[in-house]
């Protein structure tokens, strides 16, 4: 099966999956609790749908944590940063297609708003101190970003990161581009909802399922079963 599978450690996961110690290791995020942003809100005037993308690494592991956040409408996995002629997995998985392995997520904005987003996909979904890498996945494909829709968003974005780094929120700075929307790909089809239909696949034991634990633990106001 093609995807995010962390070729390296394949082995070291199945293995610790079938003696049931996999639970105890992540090479996930550090599950920071990290503020809440400090800036402007900016409410958009009328609330309603808008969308969001995001990339932190194996795109798997982001659209889960994201499908169970209260107040998102969906998640689509896919490809951000490059163009259509390359949008497809094993040439994006090459490196040298400028794509990055991203989640567009449509949310509720009188439920959640992007600014909440934000703070899970810096302190659950990924890490965002690790440059062109998470965890196992290795590649300027597996690199944290933000693309931004609109200037709200920009600017929203860019005062948290500020934020976080003054605050020295984590234990290096934040490696996250922000950088303008250009165009979504959806991926293959079978990435799509992969976590919800592999949940016992090694990759996803090991990297993603903690995610969803911290999730639960870290914003039970947003999480959702």
């Amino acid at each position: 099966m093609a995807g995010c599978d962390g070729k390296r450690l394949r082995l070291v996961v199945f293995l610790m999956v079938l003696t049931g110690i996999a639970g105890t290791f992540s090479c996930g995020p550090a599950h920071a609790q990290i503020p809440q942003f400090a800036g402007n809100p900016r409410v958009p005037q009328t609330n309603g749908q808008q969308t969001a993308v995001f990339a932190g690494g194996c795109f798997w592991g982001v659209d889960a944590v994201f499908k169970h956040v209260k107040g998102v409408i969906r998640v689509a996995s896919g490809y951000s940063g490059g163009s259509a002629t390359t949008a497809h997995y094993e040439t994006v998985s090459t490196g040298t297609t400028g794509h990055a392995e991203s989640v567009e997520v449509t949310f509720d904005s009188s439920k959640v708003s992007y600014a909440d987003l934000l703070r899970v996909f810096f302190s659950v979904a990924h890490d965002p101190t690790e440059l062109n890498r998470q965890g196992p996945d290795e590649g300027p494909q597996y690199r944290s970003a933000i693309f931004y829709a609109d200037e709200q968003q920009r600017q929203t974005a860019l005062e948290y990161i500020a934020q976080l780094n003054k605050a020295g929120t984590f234990r290096a700075p934040i490696v996250t581009q922000v950088v303008p929307l250009k165009q979504f790909y959806p991926a293959e089809a079978y990435h799509q909802d992969f976590l919800e239909r592999h949940p016992n696949y090694p990759y996803i034991v090991y990297n993603d399922l903690p995610k969803l634990k911290e999730l639960q633990k870290q914003f039970p106001g947003l999480y959702r079963p």
